[in-house]
């Protein structure tokens, strides 16, 4: 519910409630859920909360414990205010942290793709 556009690659076709044979083919059709790359989100998550979502636990998460890579990328101190207020208000499921964890988030097929194979859809949460 970030309201967050990404392109993203379709890594593999998981589950399709119409039949086994279209996960078994990786047919997209409409409502197919499909695993994606995470890698897009997790760079907008890291710009806009400054947390990194690829290292697990709160403490080696924030970008601003790390001297050696707030040495190369200096804020300000309105832009890291900014981010502590958002990270203050944010509450990201569990779930989906492991799936970022892992580098690959559920997504369910919201369009009907046609020959061109282009899709689009939205991230499962919870």
């Amino acid at each position: 519910s970030e309201n967050c556009a990404k392109k993203v690659r379709l890594l593999d076709v998981v589950y399709n409630s119409t039949s086994n044979e279209l996960v078994r083919t990786k047919t997209l059709t409409k409502n197919t859920i499909v695993q994606i790359d995470a890698q897009p989100f997790k760079q907008w998550y890291l710009k806009k909360y400054g947390v990194d979502l690829s290292k697990k636990g709160k403490k080696a998460s924030t970008k601003k414990d790390e001297e050696g890579e707030e040495a190369v990328e200096k804020k300000s101190r309105h832009v890291i205010f900014k981010l502590k207020a958002r990270e203050a208000k944010n509450k990201l499921d569990p779930a989906v942290e492991e799936q970022f964890q892992s580098g690959r988030l559920l997504a369910s097929i919201a369009s009907r793709p046609g020959q061109s194979g282009r899709c689009d859809g939205y991230v499962l949460e919870g």
